[in-house]
C-alpha cells in the first residue's frame, strides 16, 4: 500500500539525512589517528588506520607533494592537521621545525631554531635525523649535536637545551619519546677526544646517557648512565611490567631496563655490537632488539634482563622490526624481509623483495609497507604466509620512515614530502 508524503516532515527528512552525512564524515575525521613521534603513538609502526592506499605513483594517488629546504632523514609526525618535521640548511650548520598543513601541503611555518656545528657523521646520515615528537602542545626536535629545542603549534621557541656536547663517529639517529612529563633522548656518542683510540667506537666506554628532560622548561630531571657500552643510534620504548612503566633501551653491547621516573636502571644485559640502530619493540611480555655491526643478532628479553631466544638469520642492521599479533616482522638493509614467531623466534618465511632498506617498516590495515631507498614501496600481506600485493614507485631518493594518520601515507623523499592517498 503506498503512502501519500506529508509534504511538511520532508524538510526535517532532509535535513536529517543531511545530519546524518555530517556526522559519518565528522566520525570519520575523528577516528583518524594521530602520528606523533618516530614509527608512531606506540614507537612501533603500527596503525589503527583502515582504507589506506594500495596503489599509488608519481602520479596516481598523490593528494599533494612539497618541497623541502636542506637536507634531512628525520620522519614527518602528523597531529590532527598538522604535520611537523625538521630540516637542516646551509650544509647543515641551520637547524629548522616545520610545519605542514595535511590538507594541502602549505607550509604554515619554517622555524630556525639554532645553528650548529656540522661535526663528523656517517654518509647515510644528515645532520637533521631525529625525528620530532609531540604531545599535542609542543613540538619537541634534536639535532646532530645533541642540542633540543620545543616550539608551540604557532613555530614559537619555548625553550632550548644545548648542555649535552654530543659527538659520534656516525653522528646521531635516535629520536625522542616523551613519557608524562618527561621527554626522554638517548645519547650514546664515542669521545670527541679519544679518537685515535677509538674510545666509544670501537672501545667501551662510560660516555652514554640517558636524558629526561622537564617538557615544560627543557631543564634536566635525571640522567640515566649505562655503564660501559659504545655508540648507538636506538630510540628506546616503554613497557609494562607488574603495573610499572619500564624504559627499554639499547646500545652498543647492552640492552637494558630504567625506571623512566627516576633514571635508576634496573638490569642490564650484554649485547655485543656497535653502531646499534634499530627501534625497540615490545610485545607479548618481552623486548626484542637487534644488537648491531660485529656479531649481529635478534634478542627477546623478558622484563628483568633474561634473554628467552636470539638468533642471527637476516637480523637487519638500520630498519627496525614490527610486532603484530604475536609475529616479528623484519626488513634486512639487502631487502630479504623475515616474519618470525616472537615467542620463541622460529623463522616462518624469508623472502627477497629487493632493494636497499633504511627505513622502518610500517604495518597497517592488515598490510605492511616496505619502503626501499629507490623510492619503491612493496605491500605484502601481514601473516605466517608470505603474500606480495603490489609495488609502487615515486622514484626518488629516501631513507626516511613514512607516517600514517587521516587515511593517507606520509613519506619524505630527499627533495619533498608526499601524501598518498585514494582520491
Amino acid at each position: 500500500m503506498t503512502h501519500p508524503v506529508n509534504p511538511d516532515t520532508l524538510v526535517p527528512m532532509v535535513w536529517i539525512s543531511r545530519l546524518a552525512v555530517l556526522t559519518l564524515c565528522f566520525v570519520s575525521v575523528a577516528s583518524a589517528e594521530n602520528w606523533p613521534g618516530f614509527r608512531g603513538p606506540t614507537r612501533q609502526g603500527v596503525s589503527s588506520e583502515v582504507e589506506l592506499p594500495l596503489h599509488w605513483a608519481r602520479d596516481n594517488n598523490v593528494f599533494w607533494k612539497t618541497p623541502i629546504p636542506g637536507s634531512a632523514w628525520s620522519s614527518p609526525i602528523i597531529w590532527g592537521n598538522r604535520i611537523f618535521l625538521t630540516t637542516a640548511v646551509d650544509g647543515g650548520s641551520s637547524c629548522h621545525v616545520l610545519s605542514i598543513d595535511a590538507r594541502t601541503g602549505r607550509i604554515l611555518w619554517d622555524t630556525h631554531v639554532f645553528d650548529q656545528q656540522t661535526l663528523m657523521k656517517r654518509r647515510q646520515n644528515s645532520y637533521a635525523s631525529p625525528t620530532p615528537v609531540t604531545d599535542g602542545q609542543s613540538v619537541f626536535a634534536v639535532f646532530a649535536d645533541g642540542s633540543i629545542a620545543a616550539l608551540d603549534f604557532d613555530g614559537n621557541v619555548l625553550w632550548r637545551n644545548r648542555e649535552f656536547d654530543f659527538f659520534s663517529e656516525h653522528g646521531l639517529g635516535a629520536s625522542p619519546i616523551l613519557y608524562e612529563n618527561l621527554l626522554i633522548m638517548a645519547f650514546d656518542p664515542s669521545s670527541r677526544t679519544g679518537r685515535a683510540e677509538k674510545i666509544g667506537w670501537k672501545v667501551p666506554w662510560e660516555g652514554a646517557a640517558l636524558w629526561a628532560l622537564e617538557k615544560e622548561t627543557g631543564e634536566l630531571v635525571w640522567e640515566g648512565k649505562r655503564g660501559p657500552s659504545r655508540l648507538a643510534h636506538v630510540t628506546p620504548n616503554l613497557m609494562q611490567v607488574d603495573g610499572k612503566m619500564q624504559l627499554v633501551s639499547a646500545a652498543g653491547d647492552v640492552i637494558q631496563g630504567f625506571n623512566p621516573d627516576t633514571g635508576e636502571r634496573l638490569w642490564s644485559v650484554y649485547a655485543q655490537g656497535e653502531g646499534v640502530v634499530p627501534s625497540i619493540v615490545i610485545g607479548g611480555g618481552l623486548a626484542y632488539s637487534i644488537s648491531g655491526f660485529e656479531a649481529t643478532a635478534i634478542r627477546a628479553v623478558a622484563p628483568g634482563g633474561t634473554v628467552t631466544w636470539e638468533q642471527t638469520r637476516s637480523a637487519s642492521h638500520i630498519p627496525s622490526m614490527i610486532y603484530h599479533a604475536g609475529l616479528l616482522y623484519n626488513i634486512h638493509e639487502n631487502g630479504v624481509a623475515t616474519c618470525m614467531d616472537a615467542r620463541t623466534g622460529a623463522v616462518i618465511w624469508q623472502e627477497r623483495v629487493g632493494g636497499t632498506h633504511w627505513a622502518s617498516p610500517v604495518l597497517a590495515d592488515g598490510r605492511i609497507y616496505f619502503l626501499s631507498e629507490e623510492g619503491e614501496t612493496t605491500v605484502i600481506r601481514a601473516g605466517r604466509e608470505f603474500k606480495e600485493l603490489t609495488r609502487n614507485r615515486l622514484d626518488e631518493h629516501t631513507q626516511a620512515s613514512m607516517a600514517v594518520s587521516n587515511g593517507r601515507l606520509y613519506i619524505r623523499t630527499e627533495n619533498f614530502v608526499w601524501a598518498i592517498g585514494d582520491k
